[in-house]
């Protein structure tokens, strides 16, 4: 049945290619769909341009959702992860767009673009360092490791993390929790001050309490 549903999906792309002017940006971007398992950066890169310019408006679709989903027939949350590993490869790792390094990478090192927004998500948690990053993007570039895999590496990196620096989570706990505090605190203490619902000696209680909190966690 999936087999089924690629080969209607392709046909119904190559038929609309056939009423489509070979040398546009529209021909080009259901072609890279068309090749889509090897070709996915060079269908991000025309998405993002369609996504960037909203050219889908003029060939009257309402949202890049519905123009992927009906036209090149991808899915909203397929579109989305295509348009985020692109851009975040064109912004923190350019050197892997090149045309040089798709040409002479092997098939099997090449990576998805599942793996590539794996990447993308360790690169925006905190709690990884650049080793770990490095780590784990030579995984993908050079040793062509699938998203399951690098998506269970990025897990046991956060936990192994989390284990070695217990005391660290801890005091960024800590911060957090009295920051919120001290907030409920100084929105408190302005209604009460405004209303005057407290005598005033209580209310500098108050504001030296928000004081001495502030000290502790600066």
């Amino acid at each position: 049945m999936d087999n089924l549903r690629k080969t209607k999906s392709l046909r119904n792309i190559e038929e609309k290619m056939e009423n489509i002017d070979s040398g546009s940006l529209r021909y080009r971007i259901l072609e890279s769909a068309r090749l889509f398992k090897t070709s996915w950066i060079s269908l991000g890169q025309a998405l993002y341009s369609v996504w960037k310019d909203k050219l889908y408006k003029e060939w009257g679709y309402n949202s890049i959702e519905s123009y992927t989903a009906r036209e090149i027939g991808i899915k909203k949350q397929t579109a989305m992860k295509l348009l985020r590993s692109y851009y975040f490869l064109e912004k923190e790792e350019p050197g892997y767009l090149r045309e040089d390094y798709t040409a002479s990478a092997e098939a099997g090192s090449l990576p998805t673009y599942e793996s590539v927004d794996v990447l993308r998500m360790a690169k925006n948690k905190k709690t990884l360092d650049e080793k770990d990053y490095q780590s784990l993007k030579e995984s993908i570039f050079e040793k062509g490791r699938d998203a399951r895999d690098a998506r269970k590496d990025l897990s046991a990196l956060i936990r192994e993390r989390q284990e070695f620096e217990p005391e660290e989570a801890r005091q960024k706990k800590k911060i957090a929790t009295v920051k919120r505090f001290i907030g409920t605190l100084k929105s408190l203490e302005r209604e009460i001050e405004t209303l005057k619902l407290l005598p005033l000696p209580l209310l500098k209680e108050a504001v030296s309490l928000i004081r001495k909190l502030e000290a502790e966690i600066s």
